[in-house]
């Protein structure tokens, strides 16, 4: 039924999915479709070092637009020129830079619009030298677990738990468990933007064959 609606939105209306749609959990199993057009929309509109300095007004006529097209889409203003010239600059410089422009750079915005946000995807980290935003918001641990394998899950006991920001600040695990922010989690523990996790799992029993 609902690949029928979909169709209709696409080949009838002329539409892209997620102009119709915010998907539920149920429905999400379609996305492995690779629907192009379900995925979350943002634009990026690359300004002049003048304009995005002085916030040109013309900026209103792109966001009704993308309102008419695309509800709920983000659009992020920044200029190219103006970010590589930022990124020379040395933290002194910067700061000075920002005072006489009243303007800020528009990457961190960028890259967390352009990743997980629109998707309301969340960043996790595990023992591996890796970092995935693969959670979406209100998934449980074992949920998680089973990202990275799926007998995490099958057989998941508990987490162990730490804080991105935390470790930033302690500067080592050891640190951050003699501090107390190192906590051990449980089934219903809801898995938290920039946790960094470690699964703890009892290895499913093979089935034997009679």
């Amino acid at each position: 039924e609902l690949q029928l609606k979909v169709k209709s939105w696409v080949r009838d209306q002329k539409k892209p999915v997620h102009f119709h749609h915010d998907w539920n959990d149920k429905e999400i199993e379609l996305k492995t479709h690779l629907l192009l057009t379900s995925e979350p929309m943002v634009y990026l509109v690359n300004l002049s070092e003048k304009d995005y300095i002085r916030k040109k007004n013309w900026l209103i006529k792109i966001k009704e637009w993308v309102g008419r097209s695309g509800p709920g889409a983000l659009v992020i203003p920044f200029s190219g020129a103006w970010e590589l010239e930022w990124q020379e600059l040395s933290a002194e410089e910067r700061q000075k830079h920002l005072e006489a422009h009243v303007t800020q750079s528009a990457l961190p915005q960028t890259m967390k619009a352009e990743g997980a946000a629109p998707s309301q995807l969340e960043y996790f980290l595990t023992a591996a030298p890796e970092v995935h935003a693969w959670t979406r918001r209100g998934m449980k641990a074992p949920q998680a677990a089973g990202k990275s394998h799926t007998d995490f899950q099958k057989g998941f006991t508990m987490a162990e738990v730490m804080k991105y920001e935390d470790f930033k600040e302690e500067d080592s695990e050891n640190a951050v468990k003699a501090a107390g922010k190192y906590r051990q989690q449980g089934r219903n523990y809801i898995v938290g933007d920039g946790d960094i996790m470690f699964f703890k799992f009892n290895t499913p029993q093979q089935y034997k064959r009679k």
